[in-house]
């Protein structure tokens, strides 16, 4: 399993996820993006950003 914490990229942000693939994070990330801080898309550099951050857990 993978895990992404939202505060990693942007400081204050409380969410967090656990997925089984990046993929899977990204695209839940991209809808919270979205949804709660107003972003239309995500760009290649912030995706990268998240996927920098995505570390395994047990």
């Amino acid at each position: 399993m993978k895990s992404f914490a939202c505060g990693d990229v942007v400081p204050g942000c409380t969410a967090s996820w656990v997925s089984s693939t990046d993929d899977e994070i990204l695209v839940l990330v991209a809808r919270h993006a979205s949804t709660v801080h107003g972003l239309d898309t995500v760009s290649p550099e912030m995706a990268q950003s998240i996927t920098d951050r995505i570390v395994v857990v047990s």
